[in-house]
């Protein structure tokens, strides 16, 4: 079994590849768009294999929540690749995938969502435990009980979100992003079970509406108009 798997939920995007579980990972270049990047860098990493999009089983992507334009580049693509070599595809959320790549047993997810916003989710044992939301860094829900690591860049990017955490988890790591190959991890055991969906059916989630704020939401929070 062999498939491709998509990153770009923010700008560290990357691609990796699952071959009968050993996998290989690239990560596009820094300063340069996921659109531009992400299919180039899937056909460079496949070819470097000896293999080709024809031969896949299925394409996986990281479906969100993250950047609106990265998300809608990795399902895009998916969506293109699995419709030209009739291939299901498997979306995998986000947060999920930062979970998996911590590989604790207990991870409060914290992504950056911009506009000073979190993406937030509590996952034991890889599954979800609470509603995945968005939330002002100084109202994102404190996990209760022991043996919670916190990970993700809104840890770095909001002072007052890393402090609340500090007070509850064992551990904060904000250098965890989601990455290619932990889609991939969570996508193989879908693919087995027969999980995958038609090309058409495949979606982002972007867990709210907005993608930016408006001028005088800028200048309430001291920013520029």
């Amino acid at each position: 079994m062999q498939f491709l798997a998509l990153e770009s939920s923010t700008d560290a995007g990357s691609v990796a590849l699952w071959r009968d579980g050993v996998l290989s990972e690239h990560h596009c270049p820094p300063g340069q768009p996921s659109s531009a990047t992400l299919l180039p860098l899937a056909a460079a990493l496949l070819a470097e294999a000896g293999t080709g999009f024809a031969d896949l089983d299925a394409i996986a992507f990281a479906a969100g929540p993250g950047s609106f334009t990265g998300l809608r580049v990795a399902c895009g693509v998916a969506q293109g690749l699995a419709a030209a070599h009739d291939l299901p595809v498997l979306p995998v959320g986000t947060l999920a995938a930062m979970a998996e790549a911590v590989g604790s047993p207990r991870v409060a997810v914290c992504l950056d969502a911009r506009m000073n916003e979190v993406y937030f989710g509590l996952f034991e044992e890889g599954e979800p435990v609470s509603v995945i939301g968005v939330y002002p860094p100084a109202e994102v829900p404190l996990p209760e009980g022991d043996g919670w690591v916190a990970a993700g860049n809104a840890l770095a990017a909001y002072p007052v979100l890393a402090e609340r955490m500090n007070a509850v988890c064992t551990a904060l790591l904000p250098e965890v992003l989601p990455t290619a190959a932990a889609v991939a991890s969570l996508a193989a055991p879908r693919l087995l079970r027969g999980e995958g969906l038609d090309a058409a059916d495949a979606v982002p989630v972007y867990v709210r509406d907005k993608v930016a704020l408006t001028v005088a939401e800028r200048l309430a929070q001291g920013g520029k108009a």
